[in-house]
């Protein structure tokens, strides 16, 4: 069995976004997304997988699909396979988010 300590995969990058893999197989992955202050993951879409986003730390502006809103820590959401999506953290906080996509296409 595999256990993790969430601390150990929770590093930033001043370039951009960081994604910290937590754990991966063929049909699912987790990360934690680090973001520094206005750092984003650009509005995307995923033909065939399925997100779940679950704010751990600061607050972020959540897209999926037409519908924007502000997320703070203990809040998430999931965008549906061919739903456009994305996250902005718009503060001058530190953002820490706990991803889910299953299946996994990497």
């Amino acid at each position: 069995m595999k256990v993790l300590t969430l601390a150990d995969f929770q590093q930033f990058s001043a370039e951009k976004m960081k994604k910290n893999n937590l754990f991966q197989t063929p049909r699912f992955f987790c990360d934690i997304y680090c973001f520094e202050p206005g750092q984003e993951q650009k509005g995307h879409i995923h033909g065939e997988q399925d997100k779940v986003y679950i704010v751990l730390e600061g607050e972020g502006t959540f897209q999926v699909g037409s519908h924007k809103q502000v997320l703070g820590p203990g809040q998430g959401t999931m965008a549906p396979a061919g739903d456009e999506h994305g996250v902005k953290n718009h503060t001058a906080q530190r953002l820490k988010v706990l991803v889910f996509v299953a299946p996994n296409q990497a």
